[in-house]
């Protein structure tokens, strides 16, 4: 392929990035490092109550937003460099934490808080997501052709649900006099608040993510055990290995690439958790980074937005992702360039 035909099929894809995903973030960027406030004035205000004869006047100051000949808000902007990224943190509370030695009061920072949940809920449901899809494409490849199309059909069905919707499914099973719950305090004859407190509602953000996105690592595994070497089974089989070595010795080596792309994703969209924290509506006992970010967007009382605040979360975001990815990514390095080698 010459250079000239490369570049037609490449172009559009490079030109999609730089405008949609590049240019957003040389934006955040710019703006975790600046603060938009509107320009304030101060006025004198009279005010007097009604009537004639006993009627009082009384002048106070005020201050409010300056307009422009348009009636907008007038904004200017300023450079404020890591301030945004020092009220993220909040690193005075947290040198005061250190200080007393109360962990506890780590969590009862914004940002601890949420991170504590997103590092937590990345790195349980990882191996319990791979588990869960290798264990469901080992049944399903040893099936019988006869229902193997049906218990694929099955599987998927979770991932086919919106996240928000399947979320929301979840809450209202569970929740108040919700039909799981009624049957769990008839079953076990006591009172059951899952929405009560924090571990319970992360118990089950855990088990509808797992049994959100194992159907993904299923059918993606589930592909790569069809490209496995039936010859080196047959010979372990004659040589006397047992399922549990044919799973670990050859098996799992084969499907490793796969499981390193999975967890690549995983990684990437766990970390970004936020579908779950609006479906069981669980801001007031589980946050998470995403959750922050967007809750820095949400317009307060005046219409006002913290976009400087917004940045500053989206791109310590963005770090977190790159640092966790590195082990995955540097074994990705390693066994590509190991092959060519």
């Amino acid at each position: 392929m010459n250079a000239r035909t490369f570049a037609w099929f490449v172009g559009p894809s490079v030109l999609m990035m730089l405008v949609f995903i590049a240019a957003p973030l040389v934006s955040v960027f710019i703006q975790s490092f600046h603060v938009t406030s509107p320009v304030l004035e101060t006025v004198e205000v009279e005010t007097c109550t009604p009537g004639f004869a006993a009627q009082i006047c009384e002048t106070e100051t005020k201050t409010r937003p300056l307009l422009d000949d348009a009636g907008k808000v007038i904004t200017s902007t300023e450079f404020v460099g890591l301030q945004s990224y020092r009220n993220v943190l909040e690193l005075s509370r947290v040198a005061d934490v250190f200080a007393k030695g109360n962990w506890s009061g780590l969590l009862a920072i914004d940002f601890w808080k949420a991170l504590r949940f997103t590092l937590t809920f990345t790195f349980i449901t990882l191996p319990i997501m791979l588990s869960t899809g290798l264990a469901i494409a080992l049944a399903v490849n040893l099936a019988t052709e006869r229902i193997k199309g049906q218990v694929i059909f099955v599987s998927l069905l979770p991932f086919i649900i919106t996240p928000v919707i399947g979320a929301l499914s979840i809450r209202w099973l569970f929740i108040g006099d919700g039909i799981l719950t009624a049957l769990l305090e008839w079953w076990l004859e006591a009172d059951i608040a899952m929405f009560a407190q924090a571990w319970t509602i992360e118990i089950l953000m855990l088990f509808y993510r797992v049994w959100h996105v194992a159907p993904f690592a299923f059918i993606v595994l589930y592909a790569g055990l069809q490209t496995l070497n039936m010859d080196s089974i047959e010979s372990a089989i004659i040589d006397g290995a047992s399922r549990w070595q044919r799973l670990r010795y050859i098996v799992i080596p084969h499907l490793m690439p796969l499981i390193v792309f999975l967890s690549i994703i995983h990684l990437m969209d766990s970390y970004r958790v936020f579908e779950e924290i609006v479906g069981f509506a669980s801001e007031s006992h589980v946050i998470s980074l995403q959750w922050i970010t967007y809750d820095f967007l949400t317009p307060d009382d005046a219409g006002n937005r913290s976009i400087s605040r917004a940045s500053a979360s989206s791109m310590l975001t963005m770090i977190g992702i790159a640092i966790i990815l590195i082990f995955p990514l540097r074994q990705t390095w390693r066994d590509y360039y190991g092959r060519k080698i």
